[in-house]
């Protein structure tokens, strides 16, 4: 067995003013899907996918961990984009940063890949 969830899927679409992002993980040969909702801006596009991705990183461990995206962001380092997240533990207040370069032009794949970073030793602990 795998000892981190997988990214199966990140699908997003818009309806008018909104925008949904769902987030697929898989873990133990079971898929789990998180699911944000709000604003279609491309400004809030990074937060929905971190809010989706903690969504469905919560059902993967049947709520044994609650998580809060307190900031989400890309920033260009040197020749590279980067995306960044800040992750805290709701029962401790502890924070967890990740990051994950920038490939393809995906900044939702590299989102969803800088909040499993962040993340990743915690859920380590509470999977095995």
């Amino acid at each position: 067995m795998k000892e981190r969830p997988a990214i199966i899927r990140i699908s997003e679409s818009v309806d008018g003013d909104d925008a949904r992002v769902m987030i697929t993980l898989q873990w133990a040969e079971t898929a789990f899907y998180g699911e944000a909702i709000g604003s279609a801006g491309a400004e809030h596009r990074a937060r929905l996918v971190g809010e989706a991705t903690l969504d469905a990183v919560e059902k993967v461990t049947e709520g044994r961990i609650h998580l809060d995206l307190e900031a989400v962001a890309t920033q260009d380092l040197g020749v590279v984009q980067v995306a960044l997240a800040q992750v805290s533990l709701t029962e401790t207040g502890e924070s967890l940063v990740g990051s994950a370069l920038m490939s393809d032009h995906d900044p939702s794949a590299a989102t969803v890949k800088a909040i499993l970073d962040a993340i990743n030793r915690r859920l380590t602990t509470v999977l095995l």
